[in-house]
C-alpha cells in the first residue's frame, strides 16, 4: 500500500506514518521517494493504533512488537502484553471511577445551584 492508501485505510495522517517510521515501528519498503507498506506494516500499524487507544506508550508498543520474533510461538509477547493490559486496565478503571465521582459531585452542585436560582426567583417575584 502507498502512504495515501494506508492513511485512508487506517484514518491516520501521513505525518503519523512518517513519525512511526522514524520511531522504527514501521518499516516500509522504499522505491525512490515512495514508501510502500506491506502486510507486516499494516498489521503493526493496527497493533500500534490499538495499543495507543488502550493507553500503551510507544515504547511499550515497540517492546511488544519486538518480542514477536522470538522463537516461542509468541508466548513471551502474549505474556508481556497481558501483564501490560492488566496494568492499563487497572489505571483506566481508576480514571473511570474518579470521573464518575467528579460527575456525581458536579451534578450535586448543579442541583444545588438550580434550587438556589429557583429560590432567588421566587423571592424576587414575591418582593
Amino acid at each position: 500500500m502507498t502512504i495515501r492508501e494506508m492513511c485512508e485505510a487506517f484514518d491516520v495522517t501521513p505525518r503519523t506514518l512518517r513519525f512511526y517510521e522514524a520511531k522504527e515501528l514501521l518499516h516500509p519498503r522504499r522505491e525512490g521517494q515512495r514508501r510502500l507498506f506491506g502486510k507486516r506494516d499494516r498489521a503493526r500499524l493496527k497493533l500500534i493504533l490499538r495499543g495507543k487507544r488502550f493507553g500503551f506508550s510507544l515504547e511499550e508498543i515497540r517492546q511488544l512488537l519486538d518480542l514477536y520474533h522470538m522463537d516461542d510461538s509468541q508466548e513471551t509477547q502474549l505474556r508481556k502484553s497481558y501483564a501490560l493490559a492488566e496494568t492499563h486496565l487497572a489505571e483506566m478503571e481508576a480514571q473511570r471511577d474518579e470521573l464518575n465521582e467528579a460527575i456525581a459531585e458536579l451534578k450535586d452542585q448543579m442541583a444545588w445551584g438550580a434550587r438556589r436560582l429557583a429560590e432567588l426567583r421566587r423571592n424576587s417575584a414575591a418582593g
